[in-house]
């Protein structure tokens, strides 16, 4: 079976004092005629990852709801690429997942394997890695990324500070309710992850939605802004008495 990796004061380090990552890579890569299975099979087996790159639209489902956002099925700008796998894997050991679908790149697309001759250089944002059940990377998929683009994204959550978290050290368990937070976001303030400092929080307490601070463009796609993030939750021992 294959998998589809997609592509969120004196408590958190907000995403807006997280610096925005902007990949010194450069993901180089080829156009690509046409598509089909055996043209993919072909090129994986000559070291190469097929890609396609294309402009997102986005429509609100529910009138009354603006954070019912969702990809339309329309896409514009579609191209079809070819990358080299060991250059992408090169990039996925420095940027690991899920931090590699939060991380905008800029994209070189040259004339053909080996050209000196660049047909066009712009940014991108992954949104998708296909792979393969033995973890071989098969396809990618990126979105244009220009600045001023405004993209959906899943910002990975990240949670420092355990070591001297008050709570944890009186034997509480820190309960991780979210891993990412989701937003539409302007290209150029895509932060690359959120940090939750939980070094202040004693048992009871807890980080919310709300109590992220992000870049003003930063447009949250929930419901209830009032939702835990993360608790730290006291663990109950039962004392059994002997008889």
């Amino acid at each position: 079976m294959s998998r589809w990796w997609r592509a969120a004061a004196g408590v958190l380090k907000t995403a807006a004092e997280t610096p925005v990552r902007r990949s010194y890579h450069t993901i180089q890569a080829v156009p690509r005629e046409i598509s089909g299975h055996r043209i993919a099979v072909r090129e994986r087996a000559q070291g190469r990852i097929p890609a396609v790159v294309f402009s997102q639209s986005y429509v609100q489902t529910d009138p009354n709801d603006p954070t019912s956002v969702a990809a339309s099925s329309s896409v514009s700008r579609k191209q079809l690429l070819t990358t080299e796998r060991k250059q992408i894997k090169a990039i996925l050991k420095d940027i690991n997942l899920p931090f590699f679908c939060s991380t905008t790149f800029p994209l070189q697309i040259r004339a053909g394997s080996g050209s000196s001759t660049i047909l066009e250089t712009k940014k991108v944002l992954p949104i998708k890695i296909h792979t393969n059940e033995d973890g071989d990377i098969m396809n990618l998929v990126f979105v244009w990324a220009e600045d001023g683009t405004e993209l959906k994204v899943d910002v990975p959550i990240v949670y420092k500070g355990e070591d001297v978290c008050p709570g944890l050290k009186k034997g509480g368990c820190l309960r991780k309710i979210r891993t990412s937070l989701r937003y539409m976001s302007l290209a150029e303030h895509i932060p690359a992850k959120i940090e939750v400092d939980v070094s202040k929080l004693d048992i009871g307490d807890g980080v919310s939605m709300h109590d992220v601070v992000v870049h003003p463009s930063l447009k949250l796609l929930s419901k209830n802004e009032t939702l835990p993030i993360c608790k730290i939750m006291p663990t109950y021992v039962e004392n059994v008495k002997s008889t």
